[in-house]
């Protein structure tokens, strides 16, 4: 009742007789419960207000709707709002004439915008060297580690003091099998934790350029020593389930929350369908690292998504699109989405807020993403990320992921193959784009 009661606040009393609303359509990759909130969310805006009508456009996966926004504009015929995941953001930007700023869009429609009121480490992924912001952040995410406080148990493990280190993780898995657990943890989004944010946590370069976001002619540099030790590991535990590989994206979802393994790698904004789905009792804690790495751990860097607004729209279209983006900043609006999600509230009111409210208390572990994120000063190595072609590059450094877990490639030369194939991809884009 909070984003209603938030909504209707907004309601500046117009008149009985009014023009129909202006349509604003809302392409978003959200499934579950999740995509529900989506709903709410423009359910909601739209009862505050009788000029506009925001209607979610589910386009299926992350890549598929970010494709089928460049092709649709194309085609003349785009959404006016699309949600694009981080990855995409390089994408984005070499689209020529498809997206309008969003800073561009605030300044035309005189709507109050203050990039400094969000949370740096989130507008820092979508903005320009000069700090102005390209799209609006959305669901942000960090990875984090969900433990099955049950079988920890079951194991004769203590669920109160979870694994902080590799090691630690890699003996608990261990128990956790010996226990009858059937696998000891997974990992969604393999190369987004276990090579990006794995390097960003250890401060390494996943590329030079500041990892791209100092410029595309960047060159990917993550076959070091520390990683390919790591990989090495996974691929060892990987022999007797200790470490169970589930799939390149949300596959393994599903392995954690039907109780198959003890502890999972997911996104922050896992959080919710963790809490309507699982039947045992489960806790959050932060990524662990390797003590030998000196400076680990860092930071760890987003996920998760930002709202593109598309090019060649009318200007009512933009000044609907503005009102709902101030809209969404609100602080009761992104105070209730970070709650029930578990993605970060893209606002510092909105992150006081929750605090002050006892939320963090209330439910131990919801404020880990914020922590790792916000709890040092970022570095290049952990700023984030901007590649081109990075949904294809992903696809590669999973296939090579996937042939080191299997044995039939050694860790250095999976990864040697996944940065050779890598920075191919990437002069291909630097090409396309000149």
């Amino acid at each position: 009742m909070r984003i209603l009661g938030f909504a209707l606040a907004l309601a500046t009393g117009a008149a009985a007789a009014h023009a129909d609303p202006v349509e604003l359509q809302w392409w978003h990759a959200m499934t579950a419960v999740n995509g529900e909130r989506i709903n709410k969310i423009a359910a909601d805006f739209n009862a505050a207000q009788a000029d506009y009508k925001v209607t979610p456009v589910f386009k299926g996966s992350y890549a598929e709707a970010m494709t089928a926004a460049i092709a649709a504009y194309r085609a003349g015929n785009a959404p006016d709002i699309v949600q694009v995941f981080e990855v995409g953001t390089a994408t984005m930007m070499a689209a020529k004439g498809a997206i309008k700023p969003v800073y561009q869009l605030m300044d035309e429609a005189k709507e109050p915008f203050d990039p400094s009121v969000y949370l740096p480490a989130v507008t820092g992924y979508y903005s320009t060297p000069e700090g102005k912001m390209l799209s609006f952040p959305f669901n942000s995410s960090t990875p984090v580690l969900y433990l099955n406080k049950d079988a920890f148990q079951k194991a004769g493990l203590d669920p109160g003091k979870p694994p902080k280190t590799w090691p630690e993780v890699f003996d608990d898995a261990k128990k956790l099998r010996a226990a009858g657990v059937p696998c000891g943890f997974t990992s969604s989004w393999v190369s987004w934790v276990q090579i990006e944010n794995f390097s960003a946590w250890h401060n390494l370069p996943i590329g030079t350029k500041a990892n791209g976001l100092g410029g595309f002619d960047t060159e990917l540099v993550f076959n070091n020593p520390t990683v390919t030790r790591h990989i090495a590991n996974l691929a060892e535990a990987q022999k007797d389930k200790s470490f169970d590989y589930g799939g390149r994206e949300t596959q393994a979802d599903a392995k954690f929350v039907a109780g198959d393994c003890g502890m999972t790698f997911n996104s922050s904004g896992y959080y919710g369908l963790v809490k309507a789905g699982a039947k045992f009792q489960w806790g959050v804690t932060q990524l662990p690292y390797y003590p030998d790495v000196a400076g680990a751990p860092q930071n760890s860097i987003i996920g998760g998504a930002s709202l593109w607004v598309m090019g060649g729209k009318k200007p009512e279209q933009y000044k609907g699109i503005a009102k709902f983006f101030t809209y969404l900043s609100g602080t009761p609006v992104q105070e209730w989405w970070h709650e029930q999600t578990g993605y970060l509230p893209i606002t510092r009111a909105a992150y006081d807020a929750t605090k002050a409210s006892g939320f963090y208390e209330k439910n131990p572990g919801t404020e880990m993403a914020i922590l790792q994120m916000t709890g040092k000063p970022p570095t290049e190595n952990s700023r984030g990320l901007r590649f081109g072609n990075m949904v294809q590059i992903r696809d590669v450094i999973a296939e090579d992921l996937e042939a080191a877990f299997s044995g039939k490639t050694e860790a250095k030369a999976a990864l040697d193959d996944a940065v050779s194939r890598g920075n191919a991809l990437l002069r291909q884009f630097q090409k396309n784009i000149q």
